[in-house]
């Protein structure tokens, strides 16, 4: 059976390191910063890998990392990172449509990072420019595997999808004017894409994607 550590206010699961190859990831919001703290300092003393808590805020992050030195923050992709692993010699490569993805692409490329991917950034090649993304395409083909972030439409995911042979992860945002319906259209559009196997996540889940293709770098032992 699953172990797992009770702190009064969360059961941390202790033992997912050794079922997944990563321990717990903790989801910031939400939770106070004494009880960040405490799940940290159990994650660090059960397990041997990266501990990440995300969504978390400036101040809060500061807060935390006073009660639990050794980590640092990614105020970018609002990113705590204790013990970050070592390189897998993956690449992955983060393909923004527009500027205002950025956030949720700093979010994808600190948590890869974080947990050994070796990351690389493609901004701002929305297809309303298509020759942006073509002049791009040697990077991406170079990369294996390519997570594409776009809201409005969503189309660069099957754009990219159609230009790499290697995987690609979707991250639909919620940018865009009313019809974009804060992400909802273009997670449609990404869902049912003809540029066949594309793997699409949460609406603006950068987390989400970042850890598929973590996902993809695994073997069966």
């Amino acid at each position: 059976m699953s172990e797992s550590t009770d702190l009064g206010y969360a059961r941390v699961d202790i033992d997912r390191e050794a079922r997944q190859g990563l321990p717990e990831i903790v989801y910031g919001p939400g939770k106070q910063v004494a009880e960040i703290a405490g799940i940290v300092t159990a994650l660090l003393d059960r397990n041997t890998g990266p501990v990440l808590v995300t969504r978390v805020e400036p101040g809060a992050a500061a807060a935390v990392l006073a009660l639990v030195p050794g980590g640092r923050y990614e105020e970018a992709a609002s990113l705590l990172v204790w013990r970050e692993a070592r390189p897998i010699g993956h690449t992955v490569a983060v393909v923004t449509a527009g500027t205002a993805d950025g956030p949720v692409a700093a979010e994808a490329a600190a948590v890869a990072a974080a947990l050994g991917l070796r990351t690389t950034m493609v901004r701002d090649v929305g297809v309303a420019g298509i020759h942006r993304v073509l002049a791009a395409a040697a990077d991406l083909r170079a990369a294996d595997s390519v997570i594409v972030i776009a809201g409005m439409e969503g189309a660069l995911a099957s754009v990219v999808g159609g230009l790499v042979e290697t995987p690609v992860v979707a991250v639909p945002t919620s940018t865009g004017y009313g019809a974009a319906l804060e992400g909802v259209t273009a997670l449609l559009a990404m869902l049912t894409s003809c540029a066949a196997g594309i793997t699409v996540v949460n609406i603006d889940s950068g987390f989400g994607a970042a850890l598929a293709a973590y996902r993809l770098t695994r073997r069966p032992r």
